[in-house]
């Protein structure tokens, strides 16, 4: 083992076991959501050579810890149906409460400055309507936690961060898009909802992934965890060592996921690298096939506003959605802004949000969950047909004309193409194509997205042609 891995292992056993009585990590405290109807692990450090009584006070139930060598424990305990205010007891020979405790659905929501962007908006940048989300924040129902932002070359066992309720003071720090979507699931589910947020701006998603993951990928260079050398949050592995690894004991329903502007360099890269990160993150959780919903990346102009780079990044996390088992993406294609890859309506992107995890997780019916997407393509004489799924009661424009398609025939130039709605699906085509091989739709860093179906979900950009 490096000297530095020892050593920081080491300082960490030290410091809990210098304490007498129980001590847990941050993200098991006073005011804390515990998932509703499930086992979840609690756990934490007491003095050396004792056991840990636990009594949960929503059953009186009793357990008791083996006795721990080292001072670190652990306890799988049962919650109930959503409710509480509960408090959970400690005892090693001291008493020690945790209070004002509640049991409902538990999100974890991570990413880059998308998520991150809190509820007051960054330094003069706005979030919509903020002053109004803050004058509703009280709710005493909503909880969340904030990951404190750390970096480190192995994994941590802790991380810095507290419990809190939702307030106006409190939640304008917290990242927008959790916020709102946390606050309407509540509302909808009527229980008690609790949010993690864990996130750092301009981070690519190799940074959120493990040494074990990334190791499929010989081409990414890893950190050596000898190096003493201060890393910039970029490098990978460093978020997930520090930010996500000292939580997967903590019980989740599902995560929310908002990333992808740093790699829109490598769109096909980027496609199995979240494999592999949604499929570790389950395997840490211990949670199955638990949901994994996350944002499609607006469009910007990145600099150029006709270039493709980041249609391809947004074409591999459509992909993601078939290639992903229960998984979906909310499409952000007519919500960018040309200039700033922040888009102020954090509102829509929410809303989108919680309409798949109310269908797909929470089994509301009845609700549209997902824009129409590219089925098949036809081709009559100078026309394209181009059909869709999830569009059962057809497509809208929303009486506007649709301008971002494109044709091409075999020369594979692509031109401006008119497209019109019909009882099928869209009909394609331009008077410079007159044999056509391909169809593309807004496949461009900067555009607003015209195509919806009649439930008002727009359509992500897509392509029929895999050049």
């Amino acid at each position: 083992m490096p000297k530095l891995v020892f050593f920081l292992l080491f300082s960490v056993a030290i410091y809990h076991a210098a304490y007498s009585k129980v001590s847990f990590p941050a993200i098991v405290g006073d005011n804390m959501v515990l998932q509703q109807q499930s086992t979840v692990m609690l756990w934490g450090w007491s003095k050396k050579g004792s056991m840990v009584t636990i009594v949960t006070s929503w059953n009186k139930k009793t357990y008791k810890t083996e006795k721990s060598s080292d001072g670190k424990w652990k306890m799988p305990i049962s919650t109930p149906i959503a409710g509480g205010p509960y408090t959970i007891s400690f005892n090693d020979g001291e008493l020690t409460v945790l209070d004002n405790i509640l049991i409902g659905e538990v999100w974890l929501c991570s990413g880059q400055s998308n998520m991150e962007m809190p509820v007051k908006g960054f330094r003069n940048q706005r979030i919509l309507n903020s002053n109004e989300l803050l004058l509703d924040a009280e709710n005493e129902s909503l909880r969340f936690f904030l990951v404190q932002k750390n970096t480190s070359k192995i994994p941590l066992e802790d991380v810095k961060g507290q419990w809190q309720q939702s307030s106006a003071a409190t939640i304008k720090q917290f990242s927008a898009v959790a916020y709102q979507f946390g606050r309407a699931l509540q509302q909808k589910l009527k229980v008690p909802v609790g949010l993690i947020g864990t996130y750092w701006g301009g981070t690519p998603i190799q940074a959120w992934m493990s040494v074990s993951s990334l190791n499929a990928f010989p081409e990414i260079k890893l950190p050596d965890p000898a190096d003493t050398a201060r890393m910039p949050a970029v490098t990978p592995t460093l978020l997930f060592n520090a930010m996500i690894n000292p939580l997967v004991h903590f019980p989740v329903k599902g995560f929310l996921w908002y990333q992808g502007e740093s790699n829109v360099s490598n769109a096909p890269q980027y496609e199995k690298l979240m494999g592999a990160m949604v499929g570790e993150w389950r395997k840490l959780w211990g949670s199955g096939e638990s949901p994994f919903y996350f944002v499609q990346i607006a469009p910007y102009s990145y600099g150029n506003d006709s270039g493709r780079q980041s249609a391809y990044l947004r074409e591999a996390q459509l992909k993601s959605v078939s290639n992903i088992t229960n998984t979906g993406m909310a499409v952000s294609l007519d919500a960018g802004t040309r200039t700033n890859i922040h888009p102020p309506d954090k509102t829509v992107i929410s809303k989108r949000l919680l309409y798949l995890a109310l269908v797909k997780t929470y089994g509301k019916t009845g609700i549209g969950f997902s824009g129409p997407v590219y089925k098949s393509m036809k081709v009559e004489g100078n026309k394209a047909n181009i059909n869709f799924d999830f569009a059962e009661n057809g497509l809208s424009s929303f009486e506007k004309e649709l301008s971002h398609f494109e044709i091409a025939g075999e020369d594979r130039m692509f031109y401006p193409a008119s497209a019109s709605i019909t009882q099928e699906g869209l009909v394609v085509q331009s008077v410079k194509v007159q044999a056509p091989v391909a169809v593309r739709y807004a496949f461009k860093n900067w555009v607003i997205g015209d195509l919806y179906n009649t439930e008002g979900l727009p359509a992500s950009s897509f392509r029929t042609d895999n050049w």
